[in-house]
């Protein structure tokens, strides 16, 4: 089983068009992943299941900040910390990236050096040559992404993997838990979509939406990392 915790919705105007996280997850892994899958919103389960019930669970992104506190983001985090130290797969997007690392001692902060998003370079580092989920990536990867938030500092015991050039902290790793800030799950039309719906703020923020819209584009080298994680956890 290939558990989703979903963690937020997508923007309306795009999931009219293409549905929900749970639905470009799934396409985006493809026929890496030949078991059952199953989705878990976060907001509304208080009773989240055992993380020994899957063989790996995907956290999506979500348009909410890891720095509410909300209490569904309180309850999500003492799971992940529950699954890493049962040595359960994750794989957290985003958000969930984020989520993942304030779970394990790490802080989350609104991003100092702005907003990122469209179509960007990550640039891995020594040890994603070695890392399961990055073994064989190109860098720099080309991904896309939509955030504010930042990791700031990272869990202890984190392995780092990435960065860009607005953010320190692109992909990490703590045992057999991952997490990436941008999405390996959008597409260029989808980043399209996000780049459209979010127009007035990209301008508003004295960003280059036109250039960004231009750029987006698909990102097949990002969306490896998910097919290479489905794999992972098939072994």
């Amino acid at each position: 089983m290939l558990i989703v915790l979903r963690a937020g919705d997508a923007i309306p105007s795009v999931a009219a068009k293409r549905g929900e996280f749970f639905r470009w997850i799934r396409e985006g892994v493809g026929d890496a992943w030949s078991g059952a899958w199953s989705e878990i919103d976060l907001r509304e389960n208080a009773h989240l299941p055992d993380a020994r019930a899957a063989q790996g669970f995907i956290v999506t992104g979500s348009s909410s900040s890891v720095t509410e506190r909300a209490p569904w983001m309180l309850r999500a985090e003492a799971w992940l910390r529950d699954a890493v130290a049962a040595d359960t797969a994750v794989l957290g997007i985003c958000f969930g990236h984020q989520l993942l690392a304030q779970a394990l001692g790490g802080r989350v902060v609104k991003n100092p050096r702005g907003r990122e998003i469209g179509t960007i370079d990550v640039a891995l580092d020594a040890n994603a040559a070695r890392d399961a989920l990055f073994e064989g990536a190109p860098s720099p990867l080309r991904a896309n992404a939509t955030h504010v938030d930042t990791v700031a500092e990272l869990p202890k015991d984190a392995t780092h993997l990435a960065t860009t050039s607005l953010d320190d902290h692109a992909a990490f790793r703590v045992r057999r838990a991952w997490g990436v800030q941008f999405h390996p799950e959008i597409d260029g039309d989808l980043m399209r979509g996000y780049l459209a719906a979010r127009r007035e703020i990209i301008l508003s923020e004295g960003l280059p939406h036109d250039a960004m819209m231009e750029r987006a584009e698909d990102a097949p080298d990002a969306l490896a990392l998910m097919k290479s994680f489905a794999r992972f956890i098939s072994r």
